[in-house]
């Protein structure tokens, strides 16, 4: 079951991402935003664009969350932490990810 629930949410997750894929991915790739363990994103700088894709982009992410726990009989935190510890892992080098202790790092090749 938990296969087919992490293969459904990175399909998911992916929809999003293409639909701004220029401009999520620009915030990745200049260090505005980074991937954090609790499944959303988290701005890294604060200005009004970055700030904005940061609510655009976990507003979506928290309804996939919660149609997903529905369908798999999970919490939406449960759903969100299994997301972030892929999209963490997924992190490209040269982005950033907050890990544990709360530090943002970035990926080494």
């Amino acid at each position: 079951m938990m296969s087919g629930i992490k293969n459904m949410l990175i399909y998911l997750l992916l929809l999003p991402a293409a639909a701004m894929a220029l401009t999520l991915s620009e915030g990745r790739q200049q260090g505005r935003v980074g991937e954090t363990l609790s499944g959303y994103i988290a701005p890294r700088a604060e200005d009004a664009d970055t700030l904005a894709l940061v609510e655009r982009i976990n507003q979506g992410r928290s309804q996939q969350y919660l149609m997903l726990a529905r369908q798999n009989g999970l919490t939406t935190e449960e759903v969100a932490r299994i997301a972030g510890m892929k999209l963490v892992d997924r992190a490209a080098a040269g982005e950033y990810v907050r890990g544990i202790n709360g530090q943002w790092l970035q990926k080494t090749p």
